[in-house]
């Protein structure tokens, strides 16, 4: 019995992950890990689960720093380490040693990389990791009257001879190194090196590996979801605040989405990426910019979007009374002030139940994940009212469902309440899914 139930929890646990897997597939993430994961004992575990998502089909960009690396250097060469508003300044005298610490972290991770020892997870990976100068660099400068020498800024990124890297199934290994034309290095901030290399990639993933518990609240309680507007208004340390503002700007520039977690938990990355709620922070642009809770002022675009569907018999007909009645249970997708996606969740509290209703996309933009959006939120939604079973009544968009966990199920599979609301003139299928 007991191998019974770790066999089951292992396939549940694939089946989950499945959805996933296909979407990530053919992606690019660029991913930032510091110096202190390279020195810390589980950096085999971190690499191990890297390597696992190139096999997925995953094509990664690894961008790695070397803080404590470069300060034990500099202190074996009887050099002080000199910061300005947390950037370290750079003399040419200092950079030396800057550039022997990061190519020992480079090398180091190059060797873990390439383990393909039998009976580990890495056996038979075959990983072909390619460095070189993808990055230009220029100084940083004199700021407030202080000199930071070599320290540097990302000029541009050869966004061409990565992708062709990529296109050849290799990870591509980035350093916070950066080269001038006129021939001259720089030690730049990792952070950098990698938003602005995810921007320059158009990378779906921008995923910081941090030394925290991703983004916390006051209580310390850990936030899952920030649009850029409430980063904006989200204060924390200041290490954070860096993540999320180069995270910020990455999704401004295109960059889909970007995750903050915690490098101290065990698989993090493969549980932020393959599983439904993940494990750190995920800060978003574009369609979860504009969702929110409905308004009564935005009874008149839901009408407008959903009226189609309506006259097409794909939504019941809905007046607008009842709208104005339901509108607390509505959340849209805004876009440009236009009003571009919306649900309906309805609660059926003593049967841990409730229904997934109106579900709607502009035709715009239904090629673009709106409507994968608006369900993930409705199921955090309802897993924060302890909602555990989710069901919807459809006509014309079944499969669209069944290919979201959903499964067909008999009126009786309803909540009483709204079994005796059942329209049997629409023969709706009714479809259910249990919220894990």
């Amino acid at each position: 019995m007991p191998n019974d139930k770790i066999n089951s929890d292992h396939v549940d646990w694939f089946r989950a992950a499945a959805p996933y897997i296909h979407n990530h597939r053919g992606s690019t993430f660029v991913i930032l890990f510091g110096g202190e994961a390279v020195d810390h004992p589980s950096f085999a575990h971190l690499i191990h689960d890297i390597a696992l998502l190139g096999s997925l089909g995953v094509r990664l960009v690894l961008v790695h720093g070397a803080r404590p690396q470069i300060e034990k250097q500099l202190l074996a060469l009887s050099l002080n380490s000199i910061f300005s508003d947390e950037l370290r300044i750079t003399p040419a005298e200092n950079m030396p040693g800057v550039e022997q610490a990061v190519g020992q972290v480079r090398m180091a991770i190059e060797a873990q990389l390439s383990m393909g020892l039998p009976n580990t997870p890495m056996a038979g990976a075959a990983v072909r990791v390619v460095s070189g100068n993808f990055i230009t660099a220029q100084p940083y400068g004199i700021h407030q009257g202080i000199d930071f020498g070599q320290t540097g800024n990302v000029r541009s990124v050869d966004a061409e001879a990565i992708t062709s890297q990529l296109e050849q199934n290799n990870v591509v290994l980035l350093s916070s190194i950066g080269y001038s034309p006129t021939g001259e290095t720089f030690n730049l901030r990792a952070e950098d090196v990698a938003t602005e290399t995810a921007i320059a990639l158009q990378a779906d993933k921008l995923i910081f590996i941090m030394e925290g518990n991703g983004v916390t609240n006051k209580d310390g309680d850990l936030l899952r979801q920030l649009n850029l507007s409430q980063v904006e208004h989200c204060e924390t340390d200041p290490q954070t605040q860096r993540h999320m503002k180069n995270a910020a700007r990455a999704c401004h520039n295109g960059v889909s989405r970007a995750h903050m977690i915690n490098r101290e938990i065990d698989g993090a990355l493969l549980l932020e990426l393959y599983s439904r709620d993940g494990v750190g922070t995920l800060i978003s642009a574009d369609n979860y910019e504009g969702l929110r809770t409905a308004t009564i002022d935005d009874i008149g675009g839901i009408m407008e979007l959903i009226s189609p569907l309506e006259e097409q018999g794909v939504l019941v007909k809905r007046s607008r009374e009842q709208l104005e009645l339901d509108i607390h249970n509505f959340t849209i997708i805004e876009r440009d002030s236009m009003i571009i996606a919306c649900a309906a969740l309805f609660l059926f509290p003593e049967e841990k139940s409730a229904e997934l209703a109106c579900l709607a996309v502009h035709p715009d933009y239904q090629q673009q994940g709106r409507g994968n959006d608006l369900m993930e939120h409705i199921e955090w939604q309802s897993r924060k009212q302890h909602i555990t079973e989710l069901f919807t009544l459809t006509t014309q968009t079944t499969h669209w469902f069944l290919e979201r966990g959903f499964n067909e199920v008999p009126l009786e599979k309803l909540p009483i309440a709204k079994q005796s609301l059942y329209n049997y003139q629409r023969k709706s299928k009714i479809l259910h899914n249990t919220l894990a």
